[in-house]
């Protein structure tokens, strides 16, 4: 499970090439514009590989992996419908409506369209997620270190005191190489770098797909192994796309249409501060388009790339007990030396595409949204940089505390906590903003009242799902499949537009000529 010392001087020889091209690229940078939007100058092709260095980073390979591993190819349903359709829509409709509007981030069109207490609200869920989803990304890499890097202590010699501390140590070692990264900042930076990273990360990945079906004899050798597991124990992954509702799986046919095709994957590609930006940074409203198609295009091989290589460590390696290190150890075992190093290499990379993006997003909310909102100087000239770069350090230090206490939890998969998270606002943010695009009628007090009705109902699903709660209360949980973030974001979303047509109806109508600039074609009082 160690590395070859070749595969280390692969690792400081790519490492070395993102560290010149992120720094070579990240100089100049003097106003708002150039840090959070890339002076509007990016091109398609690059934004297109942006998307998906960012969307398939440490959290995907580990967890979507890791929840083949355990589910079964169901999973890739998170790509095929709940990216690729989304994508689609979000090209032709909705990114170049942002682009032309000339926004920076999404809190600031939700003052536009409603008031300031909606930017606030959005603003401040988005920080929440972004802020919580680093966590998550640092412990989903830092598991992938430990398996694949063979980062290990003895208990005996010299390096005694530090042997149980590894998951620890390799979650400060990813965040602090990470945050110091990103400090120098930039929106361009991010996305060329990311060019790189992707690149990698896809012929990575692919290897390891096609070297774990060589190793399990082809798709035909994969089902027959799965097939001889079942017979022998419970729990073994399903190779079918579409599950029945009452699988036991989080992933049935209802959740994945009702929750993931119609909220959850618009909510994602068509709100989400994170991915919207950097079609905001294109240098023209037809690069904004393209981006996107390019990017759908490129999703489509994720599922083969990660899903099915979960799907046959569960049949070379049925006796994990943690799903999530099942990618981790089918590349560890099957990469030669070189490949290995280039691999984790390209890993630990596409963990730093994803943390920079979320930080630069988070800096750009923080920033613009907050400070620039209430004290316009933050957002002038180097002011803006340096506040950029403040939030940045913070937040890095945030992520790695938050690392640390997920890394004590038990029972819970990287890609259901991720999932979860989203769910409990995500439903409540797209209804928000469909209704401020199409509906002319929806009020300012019907979007606050509804986004916040939404949200409290997704974290009251949440709490009388856990045991504690419905246990002690003598009740039966409400849903039946495990982590049913799915159904979470269905009822919150059907909440939010049921209060916002209420409350929207009794109050005053917003004047017609201050928000006709902002619905979309065919918005309809």
């Amino acid at each position: 499970m160690r590395l070859h010392p070749v595969d280390g001087l692969v690792i400081v020889a790519y490492f070395a090439a993102i560290l010149v091209i992120g720094y070579r690229l990240s100089r100049g940078m003097r106003s708002s514009a150039d840090f959070f939007l890339a002076g509007r100058s990016l091109p398609w092709w690059a934004i297109g590989m942006s998307l998906v260095a960012t969307d398939i980073g440490g959290t995907d390979i580990v967890g979507v992996a890791g929840a083949a591993y355990r589910y079964g190819l169901a999973v890739a349903n998170f790509e095929w419908i709940g990216c690729v359709p989304a994508m689609i829509v979000a090209a032709f409709v909705f990114v170049p409506h942002f682009w032309r509007l000339g926004i920076t981030t999404l809190p600031e069109f939700m003052e536009r369209r409603y008031n300031p207490l909606m930017r606030l609200l959005l603003a401040f869920c988005w920080l929440v997620f972004m802020a919580c989803n680093l966590g998550v990304m640092l412990l989903a890499s830092a598991k992938m270190l430990l398996a694949l890097g063979g980062l290990r202590f003895s208990s005996d010699g010299a390096w005694a005191a530090l042997a149980g501390w590894e998951l620890a140590l390799a979650i400060l070692i990813l965040g602090i190489t990470a945050g110091a990264y990103t400090l120098a900042g930039g929106l361009a930076a991010v996305v060329y770098t990311d060019v790189l990273q992707c690149a990698v990360m896809i012929g990575g990945c692919l290897l390891v797909a096609l070297l774990s079906l060589v190793e399990v004899g082809g798709w035909t050798g994969l089902l027959a192994a799965l097939e001889t597991h079942a017979a022998n124990r419970a729990g073994v992954p399903s190779a079918e796309l579409i599950l029945p509702v009452d699988t036991e799986s989080p992933f049935p046919w209802t959740g994945i249409f009702f929750g993931l095709a119609l909220v959850l994957s618009p909510a994602y590609w068509w709100g989400n501060q994170a991915i919207v930006q950097r079609s905001l940074g294109a240098r023209s409203e037809f690069e904004a388009k393209a981006s996107y198609v390019w990017g759908a295009l490129l999703k489509n091989l994720i599922p083969l790339l990660i899903a099915v290589p979960g799907i046959a460590a569960a049949a070379l390696f049925p006796q994990l007990t943690d799903a999530d290190e099942a990618f981790p150890w089918l590349a560890a075992r099957i990469l030669p030396v070189g490949l290995r190093g280039l691999f984790l290499a390209a890993f630990v990379a596409a963990l730093m595409s994803s943390v920079d993006s979320y930080l630069n997003s988070a800096a750009t909310i923080l920033t613009h949204d907050f400070l620039g909102r209430y004290w316009r100087s933050t957002i002038q000239g180097h002011t803006s940089v340096r506040s950029g770069r403040i939030v940045t350090a913070l937040l890095t230090l945030w992520a790695i505390l938050f690392a640390l206490w997920l890394s004590g939890l038990e029972g819970a998969t990287i890609y259901g906590i991720f999932q979860t998270m989203m769910s409990f606002f995500q439903g409540p943010a797209l209804a928000v903003l469909l209704a401020g695009l199409f509906w002319s009628r929806a009020t300012p007090a019907g979007a606050v009242t509804g986004f916040v009705a939404g949200v409290v109902t997704s974290l009251v699903l949440f709490a009388m799902q856990q045991p504690i709660v419905y246990q002690t209360a003598g009740w039966k949980p409400l849903f039946q499949i495990r982590e049913p973030y799915l159904y979470y974001s269905v009822w919150s979303f059907l909440m939010t537009w049921l209060v916002i047509a209420i409350v929207s109806c009794v109050t005053p109508r917003v004047p017609a000529e201050r928000i006709r600039p902002l619905l979309l074609r065919g918005g309809r009082a």
